[in-house]
């Protein structure tokens, strides 16, 4: 059985280019309230893991030393992100 990268570059996600994830924009909701922040119309789900990873870094609940830093993952950059490659 071949092993998979979980940590595959957001560049070579073969659905990067799909509109975000219902899952993906939720979360994004929620990190950019606590940022202040605004969402743009129409992300990819490529943009979406880039924003969520950027805005994990600066949210006081996710930056924490246990985080380990923030990931992107395909399906939303966490545990709610949904859809798979």
């Amino acid at each position: 059985m071949t092993e998979q990268n979980p940590d595959k570059d957001v560049e070579d996600w073969v659905t990067g280019e799909e509109p975000a994830t219902g899952p993906q924009l939720s979360y994004l909701q929620t990190l950019a309230r606590e940022a202040g922040e605004e969402i743009p119309e129409n992300l990819t789900k490529a943009q979406a893991s880039r924003m969520i990873d950027r805005l994990r870094k600066r949210s006081p609940r996710t930056s924490g030393p246990e985080d380990g830093g923030a990931r992107g993952t395909e399906g939303g950059g966490g545990a709610d992100g949904g859809g798979a490659p």
